[in-house]
């Protein structure tokens, strides 16, 4: 009779289903077990030591490279120039690798992190394009250049894939001949671009950016690397004030500025920045 059958039909779907379902949990482990050893690898800012990994000092020297091919020949044999565009090149490279830790990145691609810096609840406190690129030309301000000129350049302004970078020219020379650097794309793993490797047409010059940051960091300074451009106001979310202002400096974000500020100085002993500087 087929209730008789009815143990033997149960027993078969329950197995199969158990068997379908462990199939399913170890793929779902599998998924989650190659999420966790690769994503890291990219969504997260690099380690410490990235800068001095083989293939990145090999990067390091690409980009020495394309920066002396902006100079005039007559200068591009000059050891005065050549440890120019050296340091430029390892401290965008090293500094890169400090915002990125800094800023604390959880998503990729970059652009997610954009959602948890703009929350409501201030999930992550800065890591939009900008706070990059303002971050990384405060360090290749750390020095007074002789034969290279940095400035800030947009692509897309106004619209919402709006993205900000730094760029690096020869001195007396002017965008868009020069490498574009961005420390925002990878998370602190410096993407370095030519004037050929870019659409133009998209891109543009922000000499307004240039100028404030200029203002701000003169050739030489010592700011922290905790040290902020700008704050939140707290007024909106998409709200930013200077934060040498009074109201600045005692709004939520700057009152945080200044004690990561003040922390990270008595860590390094007093020192501006968490990578060696050359």
């Amino acid at each position: 009779m087929l209730w008789q059958n009815a143990p033997h039909d149960m027993a078969r779907i329950l197995s199969t289903t158990i068997e379908s379902d462990i199939t399913s949990a170890l793929a779902t482990i599998s998924i989650a077990f190659a999420a966790a050893v690769l994503l890291p690898s990219c969504q997260r800012a690099p380690m410490p030591q990235y800068a001095a990994t083989a293939p990145v000092v090999a990067q390091r020297g690409e980009l020495a490279h394309d920066l002396m091919a902006l100079l005039p020949a007559e200068q591009r044999t000059l050891p005065a120039a050549q440890e120019e565009a050296r340091w430029i090149s390892d401290t965008a490279y090293k500094s890169a690798v400090s915002i990125a830790r800094l800023n604390n990145p959880l998503l990729w691609p970059a652009w997610m992190n954009n959602r948890l810096v703009n929350a409501p609840f201030n999930i992550r406190e800065r890591g939009l394009c900008w706070h990059y690129q303002h971050d990384l030309y405060r360090e290749l301000r750390r020095r007074k250049l002789s034969y290279f000129t940095l400035g800030c350049n947009v692509r897309d302004q106004g619209k919402g894939s709006e993205h900000n970078c730094v760029y690096v020219c020869a001195k007396g020379s002017t965008w868009p001949q020069a490498v574009t650097l961005d420390a925002w794309k990878k998370n602190g793993r410096l993407v370095a671009l030519t004037a050929d490797e870019l659409d133009l047409e998209d891109w543009a010059d922000r000499p307004s950016t240039t100028d404030m940051l200029n203002w701000i960091y003169p050739e030489g300074h010592a700011y922290p690397v905790e040290h902020w451009a700008l704050v939140k106001s707290g007024r909106k979310w998409n709200d930013y004030i200077p934060s040498w202002l009074d109201e600045g400096r005692n709004s939520r974000q700057g009152k945080i500025m200044q004690q990561n500020m003040y922390n990270g100085l008595q860590q390094r002993n007093g020192q501006p920045t968490d990578y060696e500087l050359e």
